[in-house]
C-alpha cells in the first residue's frame, strides 16, 4: 500500500472512531425507559411462550471515565417513590483484545477476541448493580444514514433479572444486542434466545425473545437526589470495581459463590454506599470478608 493510501486509511479510522465515541457519549443524560420484552419463536416441543413483560423507570446516565479508548457509563434509577438505585453500567472499550465471557452458571472467563473483530471494533461490557460481570459483545459502529446504530455477535449471558426469581427452566440467553442513536434519545435492542445449558454445551432451545428498551429524553423529572447520590458514594462504586477488575486481572476467571436470587454481597456493598453518604467510611474488613467469602477465583482453561 502507498504511503498516501496508509497515511488516508489511518486518518478515516481516526474519524470514525471520533464519530463512534461522539455517539456512545450521547447516551448520557436523563431518561424515562420503557423495557419491553416479548416471546416470539418456540424452538421445544410443547413449550408454551410466557407472558409479555412491560415494565418504565426514568434514569440518567453519567460519564464515569472517557479516555480515547475506554468510556464508562453508569445509570442511576428513580424509583417511584423517589429512592435512588445504582442500576446496571455499561463499559465499552476501542480495539480490546480480550472480553469477560459468561461461560456457565456464574462463572465468567477472560477470553481473547478473533484478530478480525479487533480493528476498529467496540467491545461493551455490562455490569450488574454491584459491578459484577454480566456479558460483553463486540461490533461495529454504523453511521449510515445520520443514526449512529452499534451491533455486537451473538454472545452469552446469564439468567435475567426480570425472570431468576419466577423460573429455572433454561439458565442462559444467546444475544445479539443492538445500540441505536435517536432524535430523542437512543434504543437498546435484542434478539435473545433462551437456553438450556449444562456447563458450555446447550441441552435445549426453548424460545426466541425481543427485546426493545426505549430511552426517551426527559426534563419534566428532577434528578438531583441522583446527583447528590452519585457525588457522594461514586469514589466508593470506583473501589468496588477495581476490586472486580484486580480479581479478573490476577486470575483471569472468577465465580460467584451463590445462587442467582441470593442477594448478600448486593446487601453487604449497597449498606456501604449508604453508610457513604451518611458521612461514614465502609468498613474494609466487611467488604474483603463479603469477597473472600462470594467471591472465587476459577481454573483459567
Amino acid at each position: 500500500m502507498a504511503p498516501m493510501t496508509v497515511l488516508a486509511s489511518a486518518a478515516n479510522q481516526e474519524d470514525a472512531a471520533t464519530r463512534d465515541r461522539q455517539a456512545i457519549l450521547s447516551m448520557q443524560g436523563e431518561y424515562e425507559v420503557e423495557f419491553k420484552f416479548i416471546e416470539t419463536v418456540t424452538l421445544k416441543p410443547n413449550y408454551h411462550r410466557k407472558g409479555e413483560k412491560f415494565s418504565g423507570a426514568f434514569e440518567k446516565v453519567y460519564v464515569v471515565e472517557d479516555t480515547p479508548t475506554k468510556i464508562v457509563l453508569q445509570h442511576l434509577l428513580i424509583s417511584d417513590n423517589g429512592d435512588v438505585i445504582k442500576h446496571w453500567r455499561q463499559d465499552w472499550l476501542y480495539e480490546a483484545t480480550t472480553r469477560l465471557e459468561f461461560t456457565e452458571d456464574q462463572v465468567w472467563r477472560v477470553r481473547k477476541i478473533a484478530d478480525d473483530k479487533i480493528t476498529g471494533y467496540w467491545t461493551q461490557c455490562v455490569y450488574e448493580v454491584t459491578d459484577a460481570p454480566r456479558y460483553c459483545g463486540t461490533g461495529k459502529w454504523n453511521h449510515h444514514y445520520g443514526h449512529p446504530t452499534w451491533t455486537s455477535d451473538r454472545t452469552w449471558r446469564p439468567l435475567p433479572r426480570r425472570e431468576y426469581t419466577t423460573r429455572n427452566d433454561y439458565n442462559a440467553l444467546n444475544v445479539e444486542n443492538r445500540h441505536t442513536i435517536t432524535p430523542s434519545g437512543w434504543t437498546h435492542e435484542q434478539d435473545n434466545t433462551k437456553v438450556a445449558r449444562k456447563g458450555e454445551a446447550t441441552e435445549a432451545l426453548l424460545v426466541r425473545e425481543i427485546g426493545f428498551n426505549d430511552y426517551q429524553k426527559v426534563k419534566v423529572i428532577n434528578f438531583k437526589a441522583a446527583d447528590e447520590y452519585w457525588q457522594k458514594t461514586s469514589s466508593y462504586w470506583a473501589g468496588i470495581r477495581q476490586r472486580w477488575e484486580s480479581i479478573l486481572q490476577q486470575n483471569k476467571c472468577l465465580k460467584l459463590k451463590f445462587d442467582l436470587n441470593d442477594t448478600q454481597l448486593m446487601n453487604v456493598v449497597f449498606e456501604q454506599a449508604e453508610q457513604r453518604i451518611q458521612g461514614r467510611q465502609a468498613e474494609q474488613a466487611a467488604l474483603d470478608l463479603a469477597f473472600s467469602t462470594w467471591v472465587a477465583a476459577c481454573p483459567a482453561q
